[in-house]
């Protein structure tokens, strides 16, 4: 079965600035997982060929402090069009059983300053990373993570505690 497969094509001011996430039926206990996948590497040049004039806006949240650093790695950490047009061909061919959906949309810009990158968000009992690359078919030209947080999902087994609540 292919999953529903949302794409938005708005554009971006720079050739990077897609987002790309996925729904898993279920994963770890869990059910209906979302995912957020992102690139968490790249080359210089990746960084030099963006003009960041103007790409930051107002801090996310009244407690969010910018930081030029994360600020970019917010951005480099998104797909060109190609290359989330390869992360949902690559999905597709070797995931599609097991998801319910896959969304992609342009970022907005300006991007709030002082979001935390997703590859800076540490791991622990309930949010960790799905490490693509170390997959044995994996066939990308650039490294792909999908960061999770199960404790944002209904667990397969309801139990009867659960029920109570």
């Amino acid at each position: 079965m292919i999953p529903i497969i949302q794409i938005e094509n708005g554009e971006t001011p720079i050739r990077r600035g897609y987002v790309v996430s996925m729904v898993i039926r279920s994963f770890k206990g869990r059910r209906d997982v979302e995912v957020h996948l992102f690139r968490p590497q790249w080359a210089d040049e990746d960084e030099n060929e963006i003009s960041w004039d103007n790409l930051f806006g107002s801090p996310a949240t009244l407690d969010a402090i910018p930081d030029a650093e994360k600020d970019r790695k917010v951005v480099l950490e998104s797909f060109t069009r190609e290359e989330r047009d390869q992360v949902v061909e690559y999905l597709k061919e070797h995931y599609s059983s097991r998801l319910e959906s896959i969304f992609s949309s342009p970022m907005e810009f300006p991007v709030p300053s002082g979001l935390p990158p997703l590859s800076s968000i540490t791991e622990g009992k309930d949010i960790g990373l799905i490490k693509f690359e170390k997959v044995p078919h994996f066939n990308l030209p650039f490294a792909l993570r999908g960061l999770y947080n199960l404790g944002a999902h209904r667990p397969l087994v309801e139990t009867r505690e659960d029920d109570d609540n």
